[in-house]
Formats: C-alpha cells, structure tokens, sequence
C-alpha cells in the first residue's frame, strides 16, 4: 500500500498500525506526536489504530534547546 510519511511516498507491505510505523520510521525519538490525515492519535491508540491506503501521516519529535 502507499502512503505518505512526513511529507514523503512509501511502499509498505502487510497491514499496519501506527504502533508499526512510529516504531520503523520514529527512530526512537521520544516524545512524538503522530497524525494521521491531519488528526492527532494518542499515544494509547496507535496500537489500534491501523494504517490504510492513501493515509498521509506525520511523526513529529520535540526537541529542547536555547
């Protein structure tokens, strides 16, 4: 299936959550924010939360600094 992960076309293969794609495309980075199609999904649902054809989705990382 393709989809759009932060801004940017993938070819992904099986089903998946966004549990899955934080987990291969987040590189670890902590805290992250995930959207998809423009919707904020809590932490708590990306397990749930499957990954369809078309979905445009955004990892977001936060990072502190001065």
């Amino acid at each position: 299936m393709k989809v759009i992960i932060n801004g940017k076309s993938q070819e992904l293969s099986g089903t998946r959550s966004v549990a899955d794609i934080v987990g291969e495309f987040g590189a670890n980075r902590k805290p992250i924010l995930t959207e998809v199609n423009g919707l904020i999904v809590p932490h708590n649902a990306w397990g749930g939360t499957p990954v369809k054809e078309g979905d445009s989705i955004e990892l977001v990382s936060f990072v502190g600094g001065g």
